[in-house]
C-alpha cells in the first residue's frame, strides 16, 4: 500500500521516499535521514515550471505530458526502484512538498504505480 504525505509533517512512522525533483525548502537533510530521494520519478523541471505558470488551466495537459515522461528509460528505472521498495516494506509513504497534492504530480504517479 502506498500512502502520501506532505514532507513537512512526516514523523518517520513508516518507510518513505521523497518524490519531488527539488529538495523541500526549509527541511534539513538530517531530518529526512533514512528517507530515499528519487527525484527522477518527478516531472522534469521544464514541465514543472510550465505547469506553475498557469496551474488551473494546464493541469489536465500536464497529467498527459507527465504520463509520457514516465515512459522514458530513466523514469522507468525510478518507478522500478519505487516498486521494489514497496515490495520490500509492504507499505511505502510517498513524500512531497506540494501544497495541493490532488493537483500535483502525485496522483499521476500513484496511478502509474498501481497499474
Amino acid at each position: 500500500m502506498y500512502s502520501v504525505q506532505r514532507v513537512y509533517i512526516y514523523q518517520h512512522q513508516q518507510p518513505a521516499v521523497l518524490i519531488d525533483r527539488l529538495w523541500p525548502r526549509g527541511i534539513s537533510k538530517a531530518r529526512l535521514n533514512g528517507v530515499d530521494w528519487i527525484k527522477t520519478v518527478a516531472p522534469s523541471s521544464q514541465l514543472r515550471q510550465w505547469l506553475h505558470q498557469s496551474p488551473a488551466s494546464r493541469y489536465n495537459e500536464f497529467c498527459q505530458l507527465y504520463q509520457q515522461e514516465l515512459y522514458q528509460p530513466q523514469q522507468q528505472q525510478a518507478l522500478q526502484t519505487l516498486q521494489q521498495l514497496h515490495q520490500r516494506h509492504q507499505q511505502l509513504c510517498l513524500l512531497t512538498a506540494a501544497k495541493d497534492i490532488v493537483h500535483s504530480h502525485v496522483p499521476v504517479l500513484l496511478a502509474q504505480l498501481q497499474t
